[in-house]
């Protein structure tokens, strides 16, 4: 680089139009190269840094004096940092370091969460590049709690020293200050996913459907705990699906069109799908429920895949056995794999979603793994984890903002 200055001006003050345009058309009145340039508002409060060289004909004096005066004709402040050409080149060499993208996501972000989120990412040696809010600016006075989310963005940048350790941190935090906190390499695939595959019940439902059957057959007390312990992963999967459909033999089907027509779904689920189709996702169901209930989602999301079990129905009764192979966890994660060959998407652009340790395997393979509102050994196990809010929390995760989303 030529030994030409190299200047940083740092403008604050009411935000207002016209401010960058003037002060860019001053530098480019005298040959200016920007080199780096960023701008932030807060509550109409302006942040502007620019960065640049000046040509070699070009006097400082003349150009730090022209943009003094019309900052003080914008009725805002500015500040003048010489930066030496070595330590520019420094800061262009750190650039190449990793960059991650920290999401802090929960019903309200305050100073305390954000300070432990930051101290620990500090502690890695990252630094923060930039932080975004990707939520609405919140109302101080709201009725509808499922409208109250906040969500905050940081982009950060450095040599990783112990992911383990910062994973756990994380973790802990999550549980101690009622957030969920993603930790992502910002790649290319974080920002081109393509594929996302969810699991059924407790997920894109808020039941367990076996467990309604199984309160229709007056057996709800003996299934359900079988249901929770298969979800703690304290029994195998296939295991307790055969014990538990073996208990609803003699049901009507009747019970199942009733239970279908009413399924319960989950808090954020209609705005997610909603923003999927539109950014042109394809969507699968992969459950280890029931197929009689997944059509009806399919259909109501345009989901374009569903795998899950079929329950043998004879003369318009259960039978307590099912047909074809048992979906488990082993099941789901083969599944996402194929429908990703399918649709010729590399693993790092798919996204699963699930609640229960049957959905691990598939958590595990996908670029991106979201437990939601999982038991804890789930949500210590996958890679990612919501609790906080519904499941449009998904959206916050993939870098979506609210004015994009709602528009």
């Amino acid at each position: 680089m030529p030994n030409s200055e190299i200047i940083l001006i740092s403008i604050s003050g009411e935000d207002k139009p016209g401010v960058t345009s003037s002060i860019t058309e001053i530098l480019g009145k005298y040959d200016a190269t920007i080199l780096d340039i960023g701008q932030a508002d807060i509550h109409h409060t302006l942040s502007l840094g620019i960065l640049f060289r000046m040509s070699d004909n070009a006097e400082s004096g003349h150009i730090l004096k022209e943009v003094l005066f019309k900052c003080s004709e914008l009725n805002v402040n500015v500040r003048f940092t010489a930066v030496t050409p070595e330590r520019y080149t420094n800061w262009v060499g750190r650039q190449g370091k990793s960059r991650y993208i920290v999401t802090i996501l929960g019903k309200v972000i305050t100073a305390k969460q954000l300070s432990k989120v930051t101290k620990a990412v500090s502690d890695q040696n990252l630094n923060i590049d930039s932080i975004k809010r990707l939520t609405g600016r919140p109302s101080l006075h709201t009725e509808d709690e499922n409208a109250v989310r906040s969500c905050i963005e940081l982009s950060v940048r450095g040599e990783l020293l112990d992911k383990n350790l910062l994973s756990a941190q994380f973790l802990a935090y999550s549980a101690e200050l009622g957030i969920d906190i993603s930790f992502q390499k910002d790649d290319m695939f974080r920002r081109n996913r393509r594929l996302i595959c969810f699991d059924m019940d407790s997920t894109l439902i808020k039941t367990e459907v076996i467990d309604e059957l199984a309160d229709r057959a007056g057996v709800g007390e003996q299934v359900r705990a079988i249901t929770e312990a298969a979800m703690r992963g304290e029994i195998d999967f296939s295991e307790s699906f055969e014990q538990r459909i073996s208990l609803l033999k003699g049901l009507d089907e009747s019970v199942m069109r009733e239970i279908s027509e009413n399924l319960p779904i989950m808090e954020g689920a209609a705005r997610l799908m909603s923003i999927l189709k539109k950014c042109g996702f394809k969507i699968a169901i992969l459950s280890g429920g029931f197929s009689y209930f997944g059509n009806h989602l399919k259909k109501l999301f345009e989901v374009d895949y569903l795998y899950a079990n079929e329950l043998e129905i004879v003369d318009g009764k259960l039978t307590g056995k099912h047909l074809g192979d048992i979906v488990d966890g082993k099941r789901k994660a083969e599944l996402l794999k194929l429908i990703a060959q399918v649709e010729k998407i590399d693993l790092e652009q798919v996204i699963a979603v699930g609640d229960g340790a049957n959905d691990l395997p598939m958590l595990n393979l996908a670029g991106l793994g979201i437990a939601f509102h999982a038991k804890p050994k789930v949500k210590a196990n996958a890679q990612q984890s919501i609790s906080t809010i519904g499941l449009d929390g998904v959206l916050y995760f993939l870098g979506f903002r609210d004015i994009h989303i709602d528009s």
